[in-house]
């Protein structure tokens, strides 16, 4: 395809554009084989989505990991206090130690903002105890404003002196809460002297596939909506870590939840690290994701830079990270893979070394020693395994590259053609891209001093969606796309906006304006792009499009976005696919937003964007017509 000028584009559509005919020709061969990873996500345990977010567990603060007692209370006049004098493991060194009480002792948990109980679950349980006691314990979920007890049941003690003891339980509501309001609570009937300390304290509503330490379904089904091809995970910032030793360390998340440590997270919260590297492939295998796998690369967020001679280490891990992954069982990490439960190797297509290594002063290291001791280490040993750097600034030998965008609508709209001349030779995937702030009326890129908009607006989101039709253009070039951020906690938070939304409450889960159009194109994924010989010298602004064929869906497609036409016209559409005969059916599936150009969904209004979805019939040579309205993004697809 032609390439486009950055100067031509800042002229065409970003301060309104006529809505002249759009008139196309569409080639059934010709264009590149596009890359069928199109479409992914992007973890990054930020907002509390993985500690009370995606992650299941419902209890905060389960294991008392940042040192204090932070979501517990005491119940029945009894006193808590942190206890250190006997490790539950060499992971999880602090535990909570219960004093006094009279007719009940025992503490309470506030949950992630609440806990959500309903009837037809079954939420499983466990706890820890040290210390003497015969008696029973009593576990229940208890309204915050009526006390009302909707779940409760007895566990016999198992509780010593001088040792741990695991106990087990499960919890059945007999009735549906009425709201989030509510607790969780273990106690028990104290003697004068009693004195037990309780650690590792968790509870589990039914997760996806019933996993064991698993995932929100509600929260996976969004994402399984998304139809993506990969996950790159673990995340950005918190595979650097903060400060030196702060890093993401792939064998502490691995194992029993006893011998997880966690650790201070980069987004101002404590990591438990119950969602792991396991928990990340079982996530990649339960919505049928290839795993793009990020590892440290000595580079901390406060700058600090691990030196050549000590980079070694480091280099290792990586590798001891991937034997673990997909060794054979007679390897050191395989096996322990295996004792781990899981002798069956995972796949691992895709490897990207550091997070940003552009930013805090750690370019010059990068292309200096630390990209290249990893991409050598690696590719020795596993030659198949495609390697990115982390920033598209650098390449070296055949890695890919990683760009990241948060800017304005206008900007997005301006990087249109910016793919077009880009070396092919060095695939780029797209790690993380949002439209966070709005116009200004010129055109301006983002201003990090400002605040960042609170929710996706629409305006936004159809920039997004014309930035991601120029990449997809340029399928030879750039291999993948992912949002970012991809989860919110609306109680506690760090950055917005984000794709997805949600509290204690499954019925507060709210998409972005972002998510319809990124469903829609990864549900209609290119095997080809193919040419589109514009009539009348139609150019690009408003409408933006590329043009393509699925060979395994025998479909053409269109997909077309309309942005910031003069006056808000429509933009008439005349398309013909070559081959495509007089009466073939098409499906034309259009998005919009009816309340105009800063409309947003909020957990109180879900529905800012509307979807209609016309029946058409290819005209006299096979012509298709339509029109697109001002601000929508739209998808056609024909049988040839």
């Amino acid at each position: 395809m032609a390439p486009l000028s950055l100067r031509a584009l800042s002229l065409l559509g970003l301060a309104g554009a006529a809505a002249a005919a759009v008139t196309l020709s569409v080639a059934k061969s010709g264009g590149n084989a596009t890359s069928p990873y199109m479409y992914g996500i992007m973890f990054e345990d930020i907002s509390h989505s993985g500690d009370g977010g995606l992650y299941a567990e419902l209890i905060q603060n389960r294991a008392f990991q940042n040192g204090t007692l932070d979501a517990w209370s005491a119940v029945g006049g009894a006193t808590l206090a942190l206890d250190t004098s006997t490790p539950l493991s060499q992971a999880l060194p602090r535990s909570v130690k219960v004093t006094g009480g009279q007719h009940t002792a025992g503490l309470k948990n506030s949950g992630f903002w609440g806990f959500d109980v309903k009837k037809s679950k079954k939420y499983t349980g466990s706890f820890y105890s040290y210390g003497e006691y015969s008696g029973r314990f009593t576990v229940s979920l208890v309204s915050n404003t009526t006390s009302e007890i909707f779940a409760t049941t007895t566990v016999k003690s198992k509780s010593v002196a001088g040792r741990w003891t695991q106990h087990t339980f499960e919890l059945r509501p007999t009735k549906d809460a009425p709201d989030i309001s509510n607790s969780f609570v273990l106690e028990y009937k104290p003697t004068p002297h009693t004195e037990l300390k309780f650690n590792l304290i968790s509870l589990f509503p039914p997760t996806y596939k019933n996993r064991a330490n698993g995932m929100r379904p509600e929260l996976m089904e969004k994402l399984k909506e998304l139809n993506p091809t990969y996950i790159r995970c673990p995340g950005g910032n918190n595979v650097e870590g903060n400060y030196a030793g702060n890093y993401w360390n792939w064998s502490a998340t691995v194992g029993p939840l006893k011998d997880r440590p966690g650790r201070p997270g980069t987004w101002g919260y404590y990591n438990t690290d119950g969602l792991g590297l396991v928990e990340y492939m079982h996530w990649a295998e339960d919505l049928g994701m290839d795993v793009v796998l990020a590892v440290p690369a000595g580079l901390y967020l406060d700058g600090e830079v691990v030196s050549e001679a000590d980079l070694a280490p480091f280099v290792q891990d990586a590798l001891n990270e991937l034997e673990f992954l997909m060794g054979d069982v007679s390897t050191p990490y395989g096996a322990l893979r295996a004792k781990l439960g899981y002798p069956k190797p995972w796949k691992i297509k895709f490897v990207e070394i550091g997070n940003e290594d552009n930013l805090w002063g750690g370019l010059d290291s990068y292309k200096g020693y630390r990209f290249r001791m990893f991409y050598d280490a690696i590719k020795a040993k596993y030659p198949d395994i495609f390697i990115f750097s982390s920033t598209a600034e650098y390449m070296y030998k055949q890695s890919g590259r990683d760009y990241h965008e948060y800017t304005r609508p206008d900007y997005f709209v301006s990087q249109f053609g910016m793919f077009d001349n880009w070396t092919a030779g060095n695939p780029i995937m797209i790690g993380e891209f949002a439209s966070i702030q709005n116009n200004t009326g010129k055109l301006e890129d983002t201003d990090w001093n400002a605040p960042k908009n609170p929710w996706s607006t629409w305006i936004g989101s159809v920039a997004e969606a014309v930035f991601l039709l120029g990449a997809e253009r340029n399928s030879d070039r750039v291999w993948g796309v992912s949002f970012a951020p991809l989860l919110q906690n609306l109680n506690s938070y760090q950055w917005t906006p984000d794709l997805i939304s949600f509290t204690a409450d499954p019925a507060d889960t709210t998409v972005s304006v972002s998510y319809p159009i990124l469903s829609l194109f990864a549900k209609h994924p290119l095997t080809h792009t193919l040419p589109a010989t514009a009539a009348n010298g139609t150019s690009f602004g408003p409408a933006y499009w590329v043009a393509g064929r699925n060979d395994a869906a025998g479909t053409y497609l269109l997909k077309a976005a309309v942005y910031n036409s003069t006056g808000g016209a429509e933009v008439p559409f005349r398309v013909g696919f070559d081959g495509l005969s007089r009466g073939a059916p098409a499906t034309l599936t259009v998005l919009t937003a009816p309340g105009g150009p800063f409309a947003h969904n909020t957990p109180a209004n879900k529905n800012a964007v509307k979807t209609a979805v016309t029946q058409l019939r290819a005209g006299e040579g096979g012509v298709l017509e339509f029109s697109l309205p001002d601000l929508s993004v739209a998808v056609l697809e024909a049988k040839w």
